[in-house]
């Protein structure tokens, strides 16, 4: 389930990467290799989105719902 919710902000940032890199294509000098450096830090990090989702699907970590509600059921039992 985290791996399908992990393409979400992947794809935001591949989109991003993309923009920053055409844009960065447009300049010249120092402007053109902080783009194209600013660029790839997003393509790896939008690589890193899923891979994280995938370690969180196949690990079987507890659902954000299941972690919100032991959250909720302390808080209510120290009251």
């Amino acid at each position: 389930m985290y791996f399908f919710f992990s393409l979400i902000p992947a794809t935001l940032a591949v989109v991003l990467a993309y923009f920053i890199l055409f844009s960065s294509t447009k300049t010249q000098g120092v402007v053109k290799t902080l783009g194209r450096s600013l660029a790839i830090w997003v393509f790896v990090l939008a690589a890193l989105l899923p891979v994280a989702g995938g370690y969180a699907t196949y690990a079987d970590l507890p659902s954000v719902g299941s972690m919100m509600r032991s959250m909720h059921s302390a808080a209510s039992s120290r009251n």
